[in-house]
């Protein structure tokens, strides 16, 4: 729904989210979530706003509203409704407001100082109570205040408002770093984008106890929405990107590499500039870089060859340069590097082209890029790639998908398959899960699709209450071959009942399907399923629109089908006697 979309009329949502809201359940797919809103002002149009954008997303919230401006008590106190609600996410909405022990003029430095503690331990203790209900918690860090009583020295001076809020943001920053299930919505950035003078509204404070003028709970709500979207591996995963106009100035088939604007000797050079520089930094997040552009090939990777330009052609995945239809070539990169298209966002100068696309493959993003000197913002305001975590395989990411691109490159020469995966020299680490394993475990479940045979997602307190748990059969597979490491790529977790192992869940990585990955980890999960007498082991398949290809998996690892109704297909495997592994081409390695 593109009224959704950054930018977004803030106005028009807050007039007509009714409507909105019933287009937006008519959403094939929505996964459910628990959402618990904590109060620290009035929170009702949060709520309904933060509704939209989740189910914009595809994420259909269940709301838990906390009691008026009493936070902290129902977080601390809990009466048992909170814990029966069960929430999948915790969002702490607190302002300055929230914040009661001002240091005073006439308090000396200790007791400055202890009034910064005491305030801190407040929110701490609210924070170590909310991690205790084991889902995410998101916490607003606090926007600076309305007046200095001080002037300038408020920014330093320990009796300074300014001052005080710094701190208790610096505070708040180390918790976070210090608990990776805790997040900050940024509100000290947001009301600086939209200016304090605007953001506060002393009026509505005083009549209606909204901590910012109403207009702007909208980008409250997206900032919000955008946090819990990554954490559920809602983000985009790449960015397909136009040449001419759009990674540097003019035409480069009509002005030649020395023609084109490009570095410090134009305005609009500086701004292209810096827009490379910004992508080679997404690009050092793991967000894969890809070219789209209507170009001679030649001339186009003439533009990367200046010494100036910040951006070489081993930066790509892909580099389609021809005069193909655009969204033909994007489809075609969506193949090559297999991910979904909605997984990418394209940037191109031209509306045109850009509209030709949404028409052909409507769940690609386009954002409406317009100036170069405006392209990172369109890009960093629309939250496409949030973090929420950050792994080594993160940043590891575009280095495996160009080894894919070896690897393919490779099974062309070989007639036959089983050959050309011997040749790759595969070694699997297979092991239970572990502390040291567990974030990567936990983005992986809840970013993968395609190979997803249930479509549960875990976070990372439930990946983590598993580790050690003898209710339970976890495994994850480590992929590396000659070409490179592929990082922890597939998972499993079963519970078991009596002398039977029923499969909760089982997800590989799309970069490593077809490499016999799955009978390897099947493989294990029999020898696991032996040694603890289990005699049955139960796969479900729960259908989606993005894991049809692996409806009939089961079927194919030695499974029988024992029901199937409305497209769930459930299985049982029991031939455990005589098994035989089905691995054949890697090597195994138990960590």
């Amino acid at each position: 729904m593109k009224e959704l979309d950054y930018p977004f009329d803030a106005s028009y949502l807050m007039q007509k989210k009714r409507s909105l809201k019933r287009r937006l359940l008519e959403k094939e797919g929505l996964i459910p979530k628990k959402i618990a809103v904590m109060s620290g002002s009035t929170v009702g149009e949060v709520k309904h706003i933060l509704e939209l954008f989740l189910l914009h997303y595809g994420i259909k919230p269940e709301f838990y509203e906390g009691e008026y401006a009493l936070f902290y008590e129902n977080l601390v106190f809990d009466d048992g409704s909170l814990a029966a609600f069960q929430p999948d996410i915790i969002y702490i909405h607190t302002s300055n407001k929230n914040i009661k022990n001002y240091p005073s003029q006439t308090d000396s430095e200790a007791l400055c100082a202890e009034k910064l503690e005491a305030e801190f331990a407040k929110f701490e203790t609210v924070w170590k109570a909310a991690l205790g209900f084991g889902c995410p918690v998101i916490q607003n860090n606090f926007e600076l205040p309305p007046y200095r009583l001080l002037g300038n020295r408020d920014a330093w001076d320990i009796h300074g408002r300014v001052n005080f809020i710094n701190q208790l943001n610096m505070r708040t920053a180390a918790f976070a770093s210090a608990n990776e299930n805790f997040y900050i919505n940024d509100l000290a950035y947001l009301a600086a984008c939209h200016g304090l003078d605007n953001w506060f509204d002393e009026a509505g404070w005083y009549l209606y106890k909204y901590a910012l003028r109403t207009e702007y709970i909208p980008y409250l709500a997206y900032s919000v929405a955008n946090i819990v979207k990554s954490i559920f591996g809602k983000n985009k995963k790449s960015v397909i990107l136009d040449l001419d106009n759009t990674l540097w100035g003019g035409i480069i088939g009509d002005d030649g590499p020395e023609g084109i604007e490009l570095g410090l000797e134009t305005p609009a050079g500086m701004a292209y500039s810096e827009f490379q520089s910004y992508l080679k930094e997404l690009s050092a997040l793991g967000i894969m870089l890809n070219v789209c552009s209507k170009n001679e090939e030649s001339n186009a990777l003439a533009g990367f060859n200046r010494a100036d330009s910040i951006l070489k052609r081993e930066d790509f995945i892909c580099f389609k340069a021809n005069w193909d239809p655009k969204s033909k070539n994007i489809a075609d990169i969506a193949a090559e590097i297999n991910i979904l298209p909605e997984s990418f966002v394209f940037v191109d100068d031209n509306p045109a082209e850009r509209e030709i696309v949404r028409q052909e493959l409507p769940t690609i993003e386009v954002p409406q890029v317009q100036s170069p000197e405006t392209y990172i913002k369109s890009l960093d305001r629309a939250g496409y790639f949030e973090v929420t975590a950050l792994s080594a395989d993160d940043k590891k990411r575009n280095e495996m998908y160009k080894q894919n691109a070896e690897r393919a490159a490779l099974q062309q020469s070989f007639g036959d398959y089983s050959s050309y995966l011997k040749s790759l020299q595969m070694v699997c680490e297979l092991g239970p899960f572990s502390f040291a394993h567990a974030e990567r475990i936990t983005q992986l479940i809840n970013k993968t699709n395609q190979f997803n045979l249930t479509t549960r997602r875990y976070n990372a307190a439930e990946v983590e209450s598993l580790i050690d748990n003898d209710s339970y059969i976890t495994l994850f597979g480590r992929l590396i071959d000659k070409f490179g490491d592929n990082g922890i790529v597939t998972a499993i977790i079963g519970h078991v009942q009596g002398d039977a192992l029923d499969i909760d869940l089982w997800i590989m990585s799309c970069r490593t399907f077809k490499r016999n990955l799955e009978h390897a980890m099947f493989d294990e999960l029999v020898r696991l399923c032996a040694k603890r007498g289990i005699k049955t082991i139960k796969g479900h398949y729960y259908p989606t629109a993005k894991n049809l290809l692996v409806s009939d998996f089961y079927a194919t690892i030695g499974f029988e089908k024992a029901e199937e109704k409305d497209g769930e297909k459930h299985f049982a495997f029991t031939a455990f006697d005589g098994y035989q592994n089905q691995n054949s081409v890697m090597e195994i390695k138990h960590v």
